[in-house]
């Protein structure tokens, strides 16, 4: 069974729903034939690259919060995450453009690691002091290596502005052809949808939905093709 996750990293109930999608799956009797994809999608896909500002500021100005208002969010947030048991830093975190990091984890993707960039990059906008926005490509370089990627490849993928641009355009539509106005939005086997960061309970129930409906193969067979096996090839009688 496939899982599709669409999501952003800046997007903090991605970071949290992760972790409860994760936890169901732990407890999944076939998570092991679970594979997981993560998928593109911006919420601020018009803000250019080194236009950052800090979070407090943006929610005021895209929501229209008292500076109050927003910082009670983000402890909120906070709370939430706490309860996952992840870290989450309430103040003085900034907000910018992720379409490189996207880029970036279409590369992981091809390399096998893209679950594991994607936590660290989570990780990183979330919990760690140093901003993913305003050090320019050596952090995201710096993280990539940390999951387990080539810095030299990772740095030329982030210095060539195309490179997987296509990918990340093609998730972003497509995100928007099942509808998805928000993340996280996770999709199973293309024919359930889950949208937020709902409780693991939640997710355990997609889970078992999802494998029951699958439907079994039907064979269309008259018996008489030849075929080849563990036992070798069937010889052709005359």
């Amino acid at each position: 069974m496939r899982v599709e996750i669409w999501s952003d990293i800046a997007c903090p109930w991605c970071y949290v729903g992760k972790a409860r999608f994760e936890k169901a799956l732990e407890a999944f009797p076939h998570r092991d034939q679970v594979e997981v994809i993560h998928r593109s999608f911006e919420l601020d896909p018009g803000r250019a690259k080194g236009d950052v500002q800090p979070v407090l500021a943006m929610l005021g100005k895209k929501y229209g919060m008292s500076q109050a208002q927003a910082q009670a969010g983000e402890e909120n947030l906070g709370a939430q995450a706490a309860a996952e048991g992840l870290d989450y830093r309430t103040r003085d975190r900034d907000h910018g453009n992720t379409f490189d990091m996207h880029r970036l984890l279409h590369f992981a993707k091809e390399q096998g690691r893209q679950d594991e960039l994607i936590q660290i990059l989570y990780r990183a906008n979330f919990a760690e002091e140093r901003s993913v926005f305003t050090e320019g490509d050596e952090r995201l370089v710096e993280l990539a290596v940390e999951a387990g990627l080539d810095a030299e490849a990772a740095r030329a993928v982030l210095a060539d502005q195309t490179a997987y641009a296509d990918e990340v355009r093609a998730d972003e539509r497509e995100a928007a052809e099942l509808g998805a106005n928000g993340v996280p939005f996770f999709v199973l086997d293309r024919a359930y949808g889950v949208s937020g960061a709902q409780p693991a309970e939640v997710f355990a129930q997609a889970l078992t939905r999802a494998w029951g409906s699958r439907s079994p193969l039907e064979l269309i067979d008259d018996g008489g093709a030849q075929a080849c096996g563990p036992d070798g090839c069937e010889v052709p009688q005359r």
